[in-house]
């Protein structure tokens, strides 16, 4: 069984590091989302052999 992991500010240094390091250590993410500020939206971000889609944090449910 997977996680299902949110990276906020996935935009700025400290969180595409973070999705670069949980790349890396290959951690069992079964889903992964990305969010920022509205102004970064549409943006893309890697995540190991993937590329994620920024969402708007402002915007993002957070009980799924």
């Amino acid at each position: 069984m997977g996680y299902r992991v949110v990276v906020v500010g996935a935009t700025g240094n400290v969180g595409r590091e973070t999705l670069n390091i949980l790349a890396e250590r290959e951690f069992p993410a079964d889903e992964v989302a990305v969010l920022a500020s509205r102004r970064s939206l549409g943006t893309e971000c890697s995540f190991g052999d993937k590329t994620l889609k920024v969402q708007d944090l402002e915007q993002f449910d957070f009980t799924g």
